[in-house]
């Protein structure tokens, strides 16, 4: 295991996720407690900046963040609930196949427009 730490900076440019969102999901429980330093001062590990791009996986595929606490939830129970996990992610992956499923067929009108715009301009 990694000792290597992070500061909340560095963990931001890494991860995407703005400072105040690093501490909007700590406080919500999204994130387990984040260590400090001896000044107090934010320092996040590897294993942190793991879970944050699951996070960031989830959140950018459309998982609501009460469903994202429940998969923490699940997470930090153990092993034992590997089957409640599978069922959650399975859920949200049937949501973001519609998502794509969707965004095929607009994308398939769009190509068939630009087809006609291209017929008629030639």
């Amino acid at each position: 295991m990694s000792t290597s730490v992070y500061t909340p900076g560095q963990v931001s440019e890494e991860t995407g996720f703005s400072l105040d969102t690093l501490r909007y999901y700590e406080r919500i429980g999204l994130l387990e407690p984040i260590g400090r330093n001896a000044a107090g001062q934010r320092r996040f590990t590897q294993e942190d900046i793991g879970w944050l791009g699951m996070i960031r996986c989830l959140r950018d595929t459309g998982m609501p963040i009460a469903e994202m606490l429940r998969f923490a939830e699940l997470v930090r129970k153990g092993e034992h609930t590997i089957p409640d996990r599978i069922a959650l992610l399975e859920a949200h992956d049937r949501r973001v196949e519609a998502q794509v499923g969707n965004l095929r067929e607009k994308q398939t009108a769009i190509r068939n427009k630009i087809g006609y715009y291209r017929s008629v301009s030639c």
